[in-house]
C-alpha cells in the first residue's frame, strides 16, 4: 500500500499511439487510482468500487494490437473498470512493481467485496468529507480560510446569511491559527452546518423533549414509526455502541442527536428492506412462473456498428445478477469460431475465451442457472468445434439428466437448476433419425424484422430501402426523445450516426468505398438477407447440448403441447401480441419461456420499455446492458429485490388463471395497497449533472417527483412544490397519495429535479419495487451521487373496493396520515402526534412562495384552469400526472394539509341534497359529508 501511495511511473498504453509515461499512485483514504500528468485534472482516477477485475500480461485488446512492441509480460497488466469495462493498460520497468500492483489491487477489491452495508456507508461519507475539504482548499496549504468556505457553501447549494456563516466558522476555529480551518476543525464546521433540525425533532418527540433517547424510548421509535417486530433491549443497546457519538453518552446507554442522525442516515434506515439483500422468494416453482434478468448481444461495450466486442463483458453482466446471456456465433479464421455482431464494425472475439469467461464468473455471486442464448451463424465444422468447447469447458455444468421435475409437462426450477447452465438455441427435429448428424433447422434472428417491412429482393434499389429505414430510424428518435427526458446525455439514433460519421469513412476509404453510417448498415443487412436462408444446417453435437430451452420461432403464440419451447419475439412483433391477444399470451408464459429482444433498427443498442411485456409475465425480456438509463435503472429495481439473483417470482395471479392487464380494475376481487409518501426534506442534493456552469452554476431550486410503474392503470406520477436556492437541505413536508392494483410487479420512482423558468434540469433517481419499500422514517438514497438523499415518511395501507378506496384517500387531507394506521391497529401513542405538530411547526422554513407563471415543473397541458380538467392527465409518455391538487396555486410556505382544510369550520360540513357545492367542498378537501 505504501509503495502505491508514493506513485510509480508506468506507461499507458492507447491504442494508435506509442504509450504515456505518467506517474501513477494510490490516494490517502485508498479509495481511487490517479495519475499525473492528465489534462483530466480532478477527473483522473479510477475509483476501486468501479474496477471489475485486473489481468496480468499481455492479455487485453490493446496489448493485442501492439503485439510488435517488445514489452516483457511479467512487466504488463491491465484494469478493467466501469459499467463499460474500459481497459486501463499498464507497463512497468520491472516484474517487481507489476506484481506490487496486481496484489495491492487485488486486495483492495476483496475488502470491498466483504465490506458490509455499514461499513462501506461510513468509509464512503468519511471520504465525502475528507474529498470536499481538499477540493475547497485550492492552495492546497491545508487549511480553509473563510473565503474559500463561502465558495464551497455555494458548491454545496447551500444558502446561509454571511454572518451565519462565520459565526460557525468562528465557533469551528479553536486551534493557535485564527482565521483559518483545518480538516479537523472543518470536520467540527461541516456537522455544525449539517445538523438536522427534521431529526432533531422527531428524537425529541420520542425523548419526551430531552436530547436524547433512552433504551425503552427507542424501541418505543422502533416499533411504533419504523414498525419493526421483535425490538429487544439489547438490539437497543446495540445500536447505541455502533451509532452514539458520545463517550458519556454510550456509558449511560442513551442516544443523542449524532448518534440517532447517524443511525438514521445508516443503512438500517435505507428505503430498501434490507431482508431483500438476500434471495428470500420461494425458488421451487417451474422456471416459467420466473422474470429472470436477460441480456441482448451481451459481448458489445456499445452501439451495434463500430463498439467492441469484450469478453469480459460476460464478467460484468454475470455478476450484475443476468441469468441469460446471448452469444452471436459466426465462423472465424483457423477453424476457431468467434463472437461479434454480423455484418458490422463491431471487433471479434474467440468464441472459447467466452465460454472460458462466462465458466469462471457463471456462478461467482449466486448458484441459480445461467441461460446460453446461442445466436447460430457457422458453418457445420465451426458449430462442432462450439459443441467440443461447451462441453470441454462446461463439463458437469451442462448435465441436465439428474434434473427431475415430477412432471414432464412441467419445467425444472431455479432451486432444481443450481449451478447448471442451460444452452437456448434450435434443436434437431425429432423426426430425423437418431443416428443423423445434422439436419435442417429454421434460421430465425432479429434480422427478420427487417425482412418483413422491407420485402427485399434482388430488384429492390439502395434508395428505397434506405427511404423505408431512415423513416423507421426517424419513429425510433421519436421514441428516444420520450425515453431521454429524465437522461439528455444517453443514446440517441441521430447522435450515433453523427459521432460515427468520420469513424466510418476511415474504415471504408481504406477499401477504396465511402457511404454515410446509415447507408453502411442498410447495405449490410440487405447483404445479409440477400444471402439469408429460410434453414440452415445444424450439427447433432450442437443439438443435443439443448434441453429445456429449444429455440422457437414467434410466427404465433401456440400452445402444442411441448415441454421446453422459448418463443422469441422481436419487441415490435411483442408490441403486436401484446395489444391483440394480451390474456393467450400471459396463458402461454404460464406454461412456457418468452424471449423479447430490441429492435434490429436500436443501432444505437438503446432500449425498449420493457413494462408491457413484464405485465404479461415475459419471463426473458433481454435488455441492451452497456447502455445506461431509465430502462436499464428500471431492470435493475426490478431484479433487486430477491437478492439480486436474476430470478424474481411472478405474481400468483401471472401463474394461474387470467386477467386484463389493461383493465380500469384487473382484480377486483384483490386488495389493493395504498401508499401514503410524506417527502420531508432533501439532503446535499448537488446541481444537474449537465449544468453548464458546473459548481459556479446557480443554487438548485429543488422539487421531487414520484413515479409509479406497474400495470397501466397503477402508472401515474406527483411532485412536491419547488423550495428556492437550497440544494442542501431544502424541506418540502408534503404528502402524496398513490392506490396500486398489483404492488408485487409496481415500481416506485423517486426523482428530484431542478426547477427552471424554461423546464426542469435532472438531479437524481431512485426506483426501488414497492415489495421492497420499509415503512416509517426512510432515507431515499440517489443512485450514483455519495451523500445525496431525500427523507420521507411511508405508510402503505391495504384497502378494499370502491368504498374503502374513498377512506383512504382521506389520508391525503389528514394532518398526520399515520393516525389512522396506529389507531385501527390498536397502537396510538401520545407523542406521535406532539412531535409530528412540532416538526412540522417548527422545521426549516421553505422558501418564499413562486408565482402561478414560475412553475415550469408542469406539464404545459396541465398549466390550465383546474376547474375545466379532469383530476388526471396523462402525459407525453401515456402515464397519469395527478393534476387535482392544484399546486401551482398553493403559497409555498404553506403546508398542504393546511391549505387544503383551509376555510373548513368543521369536521362534518352539511350540504342541502341536490346542492352543486357538493362537488366544490369535497374537492377543498372535506373528509366527511352529509
Amino acid at each position: 500500500m505504501s509503495v502505491m501511495q508514493s506513485g510509480t511511473q508506468m506507461v499507458k498504453l492507447k491504442s494508435g499511439t506509442k504509450g504515456l509515461v505518467r506517474l501513477f499512485y494510490l490516494d490517502e483514504h485508498r479509495t481511487c487510482i490517479r495519475w499525473r500528468p492528465s489534462r483530466k485534472s480532478e477527473k483522473a482516477k479510477i475509483v476501486i468500487d468501479s474496477i471489475y477485475k485486473v489481468t496480468e500480461g499481455r492479455q487485453s485488446e490493446i496489448f493485442h494490437r501492439h503485439a510488435e512492441g517488445n514489452f516483457d509480460p511479467s512487466c504488463c497488466f491491465t484494469i478493467y473498470h466501469g459499467n463499460h469495462l474500459e481497459s486501463l493498460d499498464l507497463i512497468t520497468s520491472n516484474p517487481e512493481e507489476a506484481r506490487t500492483w496486481i496484489t495491492g489491487l487485488k486486495y483492495l477489491m476483496a475488502g470491498i467485496s466483504d465490506e458490509d452495508s455499514l461499513a462501506k456507508r461510513q468509509r464512503t461519507h468519511d471520504h465525502w468529507v475528507k474529498q470536499t475539504f481538499e477540493e475547497a482548499d485550492k492552495n492546497g496549504d491545508g487549511l480553509l480560510n473563510i473565503e474559500e468556505i463561502h465558495q464551497l457553501m455555494h458548491k454545496l447549494n447551500v444558502n446561509l446569511p454571511r454572518r451565519k456563516v462565520r459565526q460557525m466558522f468562528q465557533e469551528a476555529d479553536t486551534d493557535e491559527n485564527q482565521g483559518t480551518l483545518n480538516f479537523e476543525e472543518f470536520s467540527v464546521f461541516y456537522k455544525m452546518m449539517s445538523l438536522r433540525r427534521d431529526l432533531y425533532l422527531l428524537l425529541l418527540s420520542y425523548s419526551d423533549k430531552k436530547d436524547h433517547l433512552t433504551v425503552e424510548e427507542l424501541a418505543q421509535f422502533l416499533k411504533v414509526e419504523q414498525k419493526m417486530n421483535n425490538v429487544t433491549p439489547e438490539y437497543c443497546l446495540d445500536i447505541i455502541q455502533k451509532f452514539e457519538v458520545s463517550e458519556e453518552n454510550k456509558e449511560q446507554n442513551v442516544l443523542g442527536i449524532e448518534g440517532f442522525t447517524n443511525f438514521m442516515r445508516s443503512p438500517a434506515c435505507d428505503v430498501f428492506n434490507p431482508l431483500h439483500c438476500e434471495v428470500h422468494q420461494d425458488m421451487d416453482q417451474p422456471l416459467c412462473n420466473y422474470f429472470i434478468a436477460s441480456s441482448h448481444n451481451t459481448y458489445l461495450t456499445g452501439d451495434q456498428l463500430l463498439s467492441q466486442s469484450r469478453a469480459e463483458m460476460y464478467a460484468r453482466v454475470l455478476q450484475d445478477g443476468c441469468r441469460c446471456i446471448e452469444v452471436d456465433c459466426w465462423d472465424g479464421p483457423d477453424g476457431e469460431p468467434v463472437v461479434h455482431h454480423g455484418y458490422t464494425l463491431t471487433s471479434k472475439i474467440l468464441f472459447r475465451d467466452v465460454a472460458e469467461t462466462i465458466n469462471k464468473y457463471a456462478f461467482v455471486k449466486n448458484e441459480f442457472p445461467v441461460i446460453l442464448s446461442i445466436e447460430n451463424h457457422c458453418s457445420i465444422q465451426q458449430q462442432k468445434k462450439i459443441a467440443q468447447y461447451l462441453k470441454e469447458i462446461f463439463g458437469d455444468k451442462l448435465d441436465l439428466s439428474s434434473i427431475v421435475t415430477g412432471d414432464s409437462r412441467q419445467l425444472p426450477s431455479p432451486q432444481n437448476l443450481k449451478g447448471k447452465i442451460l444452452v437456448k438455441g434450435k434443436k434437431l427435429p425429432y423426426s430425423l433419425g437418431a443416428d443423423a448428424e445434422e439436419g435442417e433447422v429454421s434460421d430465425e434472428d432479429s434480422a427478420d424484422e427487417i425482412e418483413d417491412d422491407c420485402k427485399l429482393n434482388n430488384g429492390a434499389t439502395e434508395h428505397q430501402v434506405e427511404s423505408f429505414i431512415r423513416t423507421k430510424l426517424e419513429s425510433l428518435i421519436k421514441e428516444s426523445q420520450i425515453r431521454d427526458k429524465e437522461d439528455p446525455d444517453s443514446f440517441t439514433v441521430r447522435a450515433l450516426l453523427k459521432a460515427t460519421h468520420e469513424g466510418l469513412s476511415v474504415n471504408l476509404k481504406q477499401v477504396g468505398v465511402f457511404f454515410s453510417p446509415c447507408t453502411y448498415w442498410i447495405l449490410a443487412k440487405a447483404i445479409r438477407l440477400t444471402r439469408r436462408r429460410k434453414t440452415v444446417k445444424l450439427c447433432r453435437a450442437l443439438s443435443d447440448l439443448v434441453v429445456y430451452t429449444n429455440s422457437v420461432a414467434a410466427q404465433d403464440i401456440v400452445d402444442d403441447g411441448s415441454t421446453g419451447n422459448v418463443l422469441s419475439f422481436s419487441e415490435t412483433r411483442a408490441h403486436q401480441a401484446v395489444q391483440q391477444k394480451a390474456e393467450q399470451f400471459m396463458l402461454y408464459n404460464q406454461k412456457q419461456l418468452t424471449r423479447v429482444y430490441p429492435s434490429a433498427y436500436r443501432i444505437d443498442s438503446s432500449n425498449f420499455n420493457p413494462l408491457p411485456y413484464w405485465n404479461v409475465g415475459c419471463q426473458l425480456v433481454a435488455l441492451n446492458y452497456q447502455s445506461e438509463g431509465r430502462v436499464m435503472q428500471l431492470n435493475e429495481a426490478k431484479f433487486r429485490v430477491n437478492g439480486n439473483c436474476g430470478y424474481v417470482l411472478k405474481p400468483q395471479q401471472m401463474c394461474k388463471g387470467t386477467f386484463n392487464p389493461y383493465s380500469a380494475d384487473p382484480l377486483p376481487a384483490s386488495p389493493k395497497k395504498q401508499l401514503i409518501l410524506k417527502i420531508i426534506s432533501g439532503q446535499q442534493l448537488p446541481k444537474p449533472p449537465d449544468s453548464m456552469l458546473g459548481d459556479r452554476g446557480e443554487i438548485i431550486d429543488p422539487f421531487v417527483e414520484v413515479e409509479i410503474i406497474g400495470l397501466p392503470v397503477d402508472c401515474c406520477k406527483d411532485q412536491t412544490r419547488v423550495v428556492d436556492d437550497n440544494g442542501f437541505n431544502p424541506v418540502w413536508e408534503e404528502t402524496l397519495t398513490f392506490t396500486i392494483h398489483m404492488p408485487e410487479i409496481a415500481l416506485v420512482r423517486f426523482l428530484v429535479w431542478d426547477h427552471d423558468p424554461i423546464g426542469r434540469d435532472f438531479v437524481g433517481q431512485r426506483t426501488v419495487a414497492f415489495s421492497s419499500l420499509v415503512p416509517g422514517y426512510r432515507h431515499v438514497y440517489l443512485e450514483g451521487l455519495t451523500e445525496a438523499s431525500i427523507f420521507v415518511h411511508i405508510t402503505i395501507n391495504e384497502i378494499y373496493g370502491k368504498n374503502k378506496q374513498l377512506i383512504g384517500l382521506r389520508g391525503l387531507f389528514n394532518k398526520n396520515p399515520k393516525h389512522n394506521a396506529a389507531e385501527t391497529s390498536g397502537h396510538y401513542v401520545r407523542k406521535r402526534s406532539i412531535g409530528d405538530r412540532i416538526l412540522r411547526r417548527t422545521a426549516s422554513a421553505p422558501a418564499k412562495g413562486r408565482k402561478k407563471s414560475k412553475m415550469g415543473f408542469l406539464e404545459a397541458t396541465e398549466i390550465k384552469d383546474s376547474t375545466s380538467e379532469p383530476a388526471d392527465l396523462k402525459d407525453k409518455e401515456g402515464v397519469v400526472r395527478r393534476t387535482s391538487r392544484s399546486l401551482q396555486a398553493r403559497p409555498a410556505s404553506m403546508p398542504v394539509d393546511k391549505y387544503l382544510l383551509v376555510g373548513l369550520p368543521c369536521a362534518l360540513v352539511l350540504v342541502a341534497p341536490g346542492s352543486s357545492a357538493l362537488s366544490s367542498w369535497s374537492l377543498q378537501g372535506c373528509a366527511c359529508w352529509h
